[in-house]
């Protein structure tokens, strides 16, 4: 019913490139998406918090994916088209570091907060 487009894991890890890039910081081909979270997170925690923090950070991410996923039809579709008007049915969800945290759905620029933990 719906064309839905998201990966908010590649998203994190692509703002997280991008802020190692702009520290001048490089980081090796071929790391994967845990090794990168580890490694953001070894920048300023111990190893101890770091490495929890960044397997909770993929995970947290995932979960809120499916969440999406699951309440398309009952939540998310009508609060889109309530308040933005929109009446595609594309969506594409991304996760953006704007003043905080939010995923936004760029066809109809539906932007969802998410507290910081």
């Amino acid at each position: 019913m719906y064309d839905i487009q998201m990966d908010l894991v590649a998203d994190w890890v692509s703002i997280v490139k991008e802020v190692f890039r702009g520290s001048g910081i490089v980081l090796e081909d071929g790391l994967t998406e845990d090794d990168i979270a580890e490694i953001y997170f070894l920048q300023s925690l111990p190893e101890q918090e770091a490495l929890p923090l960044a397997k909770e950070t993929l995970r947290r991410l995932r979960e809120m994916e499916e969440t999406i996923v699951a309440n398309m039809d009952t939540l998310i579709v009508p609060d889109i088209r309530k308040r933005t008007g929109y009446e595609g049915n594309t969506f594409h969800f991304s996760w953006v570091y704007d003043q905080g945290e939010h995923i936004v759905e760029t066809c109809s620029e539906y932007r969802i907060p998410l507290n910081s933990q």
